[in-house]
C-alpha cells in the first residue's frame, strides 16, 4: 500500500487524523495553554457567574454573563486550534537542487596550483519586490531558494513563507496562512481576560451592596474573584502587550522576524503599503491554500540524470583551452620549421659561394646535413604526437629520436671546422 505525504514527512510536525491536522513538534505545550484559558473560566462560571444569574431580573439578563463567558471561550479556543492545527505556509521543500543554478567555476587544486573546474552554488539571488530589488536565500535543507519573507525554522524543521516567529504557547509556528488566526486569538484572549476581570469586580459591588459590608468583607466572600481579578491583571500584561506590539507591526507591515533582525539595520521596508492596506491584507484578503496535500499519495520521482563529475567538467570548461594548446603547438611546429627552411637556405647559399674550392667534398656534407635538418619537423611531430594526452603536460623523448638528434648534431659538427679552415 502506497504512503502518504504526512507519513514521510522530513519535518518536525505531529500529524493527527490522517494528515488532516498538523502539529508542530512542542505541541505538548499546547496542552498548557488549554488549561491556562479552560481552568480559569471554569472557575469563573461555578463561582461567580452562576450567582449573578438572578441579580438582574428584568428578562434574565444575568444568564447571559454566563453564557457570554461560554460562548466567548470557544471562540477562543477555535481560533487557538486554527492557529495551531494548520500548515503556517511550508513551501515544499525539492529532493534535489535546483540544476539550472549550478554554474562552473575555475578552483586552483593543490597540485602545482593547476586551475580545475568545479560546480558552484549561488548562496544568495535577488529578485523584485514591489520595484525594489530583494536578496533570498538558499535554503540547504529545503534545496530550493526561500520566497521573499520565508525562513527557515529551526524547531519545525521547514521553511514558512512570511514567517514571523514560532510561539511554543500554540506549538506552531506562525507564517502567511495562521498569521490573522494567531492575532485574533492573542487579542481575543485580552478581551477575554478584561471581561472576567470586569464581572468578577461587579460580583464584589453586589456583594458590597447586599450585604452593606466594606470591600474587605466582601473579598473575603469571594476568594475566587480576588483569584480570578489576580490572574487576569497579570495576563493583561502578557496578552495586552502581545497584542499592542502585533497591532503595530501589521500597520507597518513588519513581522516579528524582520522587526528583531533589521531593525538596527534601518532597511527600507519595501512591503509597506500603507496603514489601511496593510491592514487589509491581513484581515481582507483571502487565505492561500495550502502548498502540501499532506493526505496525498507519494508519488516515486523518476530517475535523474546524474549531475557531471569533476572529469566532465574539465573536460566540458577546458575544451577551448585544450584547443587553445593544440593551436599554439601547430604554430610552434610552424616557426621550427621556418627556422629550419631558413637555416638550410643560409647553408646552402655558403656551400654555393665556396664550391669553387671543395666542391666534392662539401656538396656530400650539405646533402647530409639538408638531409638530416629536414628530416627534424617530423621528428618534431612525432615527438608532440608521442607525448599528447599525458596528464602531465610533460615532454618525453624516445631513444630513437636522441639517436636521431645526435646524428644531426654530428653532422653540423662536420661542417663548423670546414668554415673554420676556410
Amino acid at each position: 500500500m502506497a504512503k502518504r505525504v504526512y507519513q514521510v514527512w522530513k519535518g518536525s510536525n505531529y500529524f493527527f487524523l490522517g494528515g488532516r491536522l498538523i502539529f508542530g513538534p512542542d505541541a505538548k505545550s499546547l496542552l498548557i495553554s488549554l488549561l491556562l484559558i479552560i481552568v480559569p473560566v471554569t472557575v469563573f462560571c461555578v463561582f461567580v457567574a452562576r450567582h449573578l444569574r438572578h441579580e438582574f431580573p428584568s428578562y434574565n439578563a444575568g444568564y447571559a454573563i454566563l453564557v457570554v463567558a461560554i460562548v466567548f471561550t470557544i471562540h477562543v479556543l477555535v481560533l487557538l486550534l486554527l492557529t495551531s492545527a494548520r500548515d503556517p505556509g511550508i513551501v515544499p521543500r525539492n529532493s534535489h537542487p535546483p540544476e539550472e543554478e549550478f554554474r562552473h567555476e575555475l578552483s586552483a587544486s593543490v597540485e602545482g596550483g593547476r586551475q580545475t573546474p568545479s560546480l558552484q552554488f549561488p548562496r544568495t539571488k535577488e529578485v523584485i519586490v514591489n520595484g525594489m530589488p530583494v536578496r533570498v536565500k538558499y535554503c540547504d535543507t529545503c534545496m530550493l531558494y526561500r520566497p521573499p519573507r520565508c525562513s527557515h525554522c529551526s524547531i519545525c524543521n521547514n521553511c514558512v513563507e512570511r514567517f514571523d516567529h514560532h510561539c511554543p504557547w500554540v506549538g506552531q509556528c506562525i507564517g502567511l496562512r495562521n498569521y490573522r488566526f494567531f492575532f485574533c486569538f492573542v487579542s481575543s484572549a485580552m478581551l477575554l481576560c478584561i471581561y472576567v476581570f470586569a464581572i468578577c469586580a461587579l460580583y464584589i459591588k453586589v456583594l458590597m451592596d447586599n450585604n452593606q459590608s466594606t470591600v474587605l468583607k466582601a473579598l473575603k466572600e469571594s476568594p475566587a474573584s480576588v483569584v480570578l481579578m489576580a490572574y487576569c491583571f497579570i495576563s493583561l500584561w502578557f496578552v495586552g502587550g502581545l497584542t499592542g506590539f502585533h497591532l503595530y507591526l501589521i500597520s507597518t507591515n513588519q513581522t516579528t522576524y524582520e522587526n528583531f533582525r533589521y531593525k538596527a539595520e534601518n532597511r527600507i521596508n519595501v512591503y509597506d503599503l500603507g496603514c489601511v492596506n496593510n491592514f487589509m491584507e491581513v484581515f481582507c484578503t483571502k487565505v492561500k491554500p495550502s502548498r502540501n496535500n499532506f493526505r496525498a499519495n507519494v508519488q516515486e520521482e523518476e530517475p535523474r540524470p546524474p549531475l557531471p563529475t569533476t572529469r566532465e567538467a574539465e573536460v566540458e570548461m577546458g575544451e577551448d583551452q585544450r584547443v587553445k594548446v593544440e593551436d599554439d603547438l601547430e604554430f610552434g611546429g610552424d616557426l621550427l620549421k621556418i627556422s629550419q627552411r631558413h637555416n638550410i637556405e643560409d647553408i646552402e647559399a655558403e656551400i654555393r659561394s665556396r664550391e669553387s674550392d671543395v666542391h666534392h667534398h662539401n656538396s656530400s656534407e650539405a646533402d647530409s646535413v639538408l638531409g638530416s635538418d629536414r628530416r627534424a619537423p617530423n621528428v618534431q611531430a612525432d615527438i608532440r604526437n608521442s607525448s599528447w594526452g599525458r596528464r602531465s603536460g610533460s615532454w618525453e623523448i624516445a631513444s630513437e629520436v636522441i639517436g636521431v638528434k645526435s646524428n644531426v648534431t654530428e653532422s653540423r659538427s662536420h661542417v663548423a671546422p670546414k668554415e673554420q679552415y676556410q
